[in-house]
């Protein structure tokens, strides 16, 4: 069963273990993914030095063989990942929809809770980057069980949001990042990607981010069924534009063969722009699961690496 089949939003109050239930269902399943053998905790064993910590010593291998070996991890902290997370208001759509477990920022938010806790678990460092008009939050990239949990009371502070009038500066939150954050860095950016600035001025964003060396995943979190594909009951609607409040009463198929093909455009024009800039391009619909979110970390990851 899908995860966001048996989801249920009262389990919100406690991102920690949603996070972990994402998480651990994803492990299990990776025998079954291109990732067979990935470890996220141990790699190897090697032959014990005198002189070094005894704390990675495997003692029921000693038991058998009486010989001491210590766990190699290859999962030190040697990468540095910020997660950056678009909260203005477009992203808290849809609002009370019925069928919708998840907005778009609580979906956003649950990836990225579950991002950090696989971080946590491999010893990388992670950081939080939230912003809407402004950068609301920007943390540096530290690997910690203490700097997890704050991180998380941030999060959790938007999953429950529902306001309105929160407009988007992508743009100059994208360029503020870009040079706060360590150099080589991944950065997973969760956004709409909705802004009324000029789109050549939001490339030029992303493009910072490349050129400062960063590699760059960029989640493209929509509602595909209504955003994209504008599958709206045939009646009357009032729909409401979420970052200024504008209202506009339509039929809804009547609007639907001018806007497809216009939020499709749109979406190919990003497209086009992250494969030039060398951008990974992910489509997150909020209505599937988050196994292609933590799986492209892993694609990701492995190339920083190796």
């Amino acid at each position: 069963m899908n995860f966001l089949e048996q989801f249920d939003l009262r389990q919100l109050n406690n991102l920690e273990l949603l996070a972990k239930q994402v998480v651990e269902g994803f492990i299990i399943g990776l025998h079954k993914s291109p990732f067979h053998g990935f470890s996220v905790e141990f790699a190897e064993h090697r032959l014990y030095n005198p002189g070094e910590s005894i704390k990675n010593i495997d003692w029921k291998v000693f038991a058998r063989t009486d010989r001491l070996y210590t766990k190699k991890f290859e999962e030190e902290t040697n990468l540095r990942c910020q997660i950056v997370i678009d909260t203005s208001s477009s992203m808290y759509f849809p609002k009370n929809q019925k069928g919708k477990p998840l907005n778009k920022l609580q979906f956003s938010a649950i990836a990225g809770a579950s991002l950090m806790n696989l971080l946590l678990k491999q010893r990388d460092a992670f950081g939080l980057s939230l912003f809407d008009e402004t950068l609301l939050e920007h943390t540096k990239c530290k690997s910690s069980q203490t700097h997890y949990r704050l991180l998380l009371t941030y999060l959790d502070r938007l999953i429950n949001d529902n306001r309105l009038n929160k407009n988007t500066s992508t743009t100059e939150s994208l360029h503020q990042i870009a040079e706060r954050i360590h150099r080589r860095s991944l950065v997973i950016i969760f956004s709409d990607m909705f802004e009324n600035s000029d789109s050549e001025a939001l490339f030029s964003a992303l493009q910072h981010l490349k050129y400062n060396k960063h590699e760059v995943v960029l989640f493209h979190v929509l509602d595909e069924d209504l955003e994209t594909n504008f599958n709206f009951e045939n009646r009357p609607h009032e729909f409401v534009d979420m970052e200024t409040g504008e209202k506009i009463r339509l039929q809804s198929n009547n609007i639907k063969e001018y806007f497809v093909p216009k939020i499709k455009a749109y979406k190919e024009q990003l497209l086009q722009k992250c494969l030039q800039y060398k951008i990974d391009f992910i489509e997150a619909d909020i209505n599937k699961g988050f196994k292609p979110i933590l799986e492209q970390y892993l694609v990701k990851r492995k190339k920083m690496l190796s």
